[in-house]
């Protein structure tokens, strides 16, 4: 009976002495593996960075602008087109069915105060149609509010009316968490004022959970991995397709001469609607058969006419407007200037 114990308690001990062991060298190989994949991401940085560069000299109908850090760059993806920038450049082409110039200005590393010294100066260049803004991830390890909001109140106010904006990320470790949290109440807030879209990139990786977020994480365990890119993705879709459908239809009505044209005559429209709204207004009165421009003017200003040639102060026999009844609603056209050619100046940038 003693042999057995003796026997029993040697084959414990032995057990737990390789289990051990195994797990000590599982986690030394899984240190050198997350090594080997940190350096793998340092060699990265330069691929990317010149593969962004280069799309800059691409023509296209829309222009994409992208603001962000490494994960804008699409680091971690087994190619930098399969980053989120890249997947959403994608869908905005097959959804518009009009060829997109994508200009990524972000920067490996970059924190919000990085993209506000070195990003913000470059968008002046440009007159995105679609802007998406995804920072702030870096700079949680030195975590400060006051300086964060700063940042992003510049950042934001710089950025196009129409931008979208993302979250931060879950980072599921309860000490970041608690940054991460301050940090998107700053940002919902920030925008909300603004009057800018959020993209739900936290409520979105969070519902993936821990688990099935480290599958699809690199091996570095921080940037996403392509799969993990599609999820980023999936957080800014719904918002950028509602802006590509706007921008495609605009597109569609308006050739560049009849934009340019309709924005010339932006303060006849506005002039319209004062003596519109004024008693002894005279009555404003277009063609008999408008044609299609006047017909979409109509459609963009709220069907408030331009005085023309044809204007008369005609009435009905009881004395009223027989356009009294039409809608005059100039002022809807939110934020969003005809042909894309939203807000983008970049006052703030240092």
């Amino acid at each position: 009976m003693r042999t057995r114990t003796l026997v029993a308690l040697l084959s414990s001990v032995v057990g737990a002495a390789v289990v051990s062991g195994a797990a000590g060298i599982g986690a030394r190989a899984g240190i050198r593996g997350q090594r080997a994949a940190s350096q793998r991401i340092v060699d990265m940085l330069p691929v990317h960075a010149d593969w962004w560069r280069e799309r800059l000299h691409h023509d296209g109908q829309l222009t994409y602008v992208a603001i962000g850090d490494s994960a804008a760059q699409g680091v971690g993806a087994t190619a930098p087109g399969r980053g989120y920038v890249g997947l959403l450049a994608r869908r905005i082409r097959h959804r518009s069915r009009l060829t997109v110039r994508v200009v990524n200005l972000s920067v490996s590393g970059a924190t919000t105060w990085g993209a506000k010294q070195h990003q913000l100066p470059k968008l002046h260049q440009f007159t995105p149609d679609v802007c998406t803004v995804s920072i702030g991830a870096n700079d949680i390890a030195d975590f400060h509010p006051d300086k964060f909001e700063r940042n992003i109140r510049a950042i934001y106010g710089a950025v196009p009316s129409h931008a979208i904006v993302g979250e931060l990320p879950c980072m599921f470790v309860p000490d970041r968490e608690r940054k991460v949290a301050v940090a998107n109440e700053i940002i919902h807030r920030v925008a909300g004022e603004l009057g800018l879209t959020v993209a739900p990139l936290h409520a979105i990786t969070k519902r993936v959970g821990i688990r099935r977020t480290f599958f699809n994480t690199y091996g570095d365990l921080f940037h996403p991995n392509d799969r993990g890119y599609e999820i980023w993705a999936s957080a800014f879709e719904p918002a950028v397709d509602a802006r590509v459908d706007t921008v495609a239809a605009i597109r569609r009505y308006l050739s560049a001469r009849e934009a340019e044209e309709l924005g010339s005559q932006a303060g006849d429209v506005a002039h319209a609607r004062a003596e519109q709204d004024t008693d002894d207004a005279a009555v404003l009165d277009t063609a008999n058969r408008p044609n299609p421009l006047d017909r979409l003017r109509q459609r963009v200003t709220g069907s408030v006419p331009l005085p023309g040639p044809h204007a008369s102060g005609d009435r009905d026999e009881e004395g009223s407007d027989d356009r009294a009844d039409e809608p005059t609603d100039v002022g809807r056209a939110d934020r969003t200037d005809v042909g894309g050619a939203d807000r983008t100046d970049v006052g703030g940038a240092a």
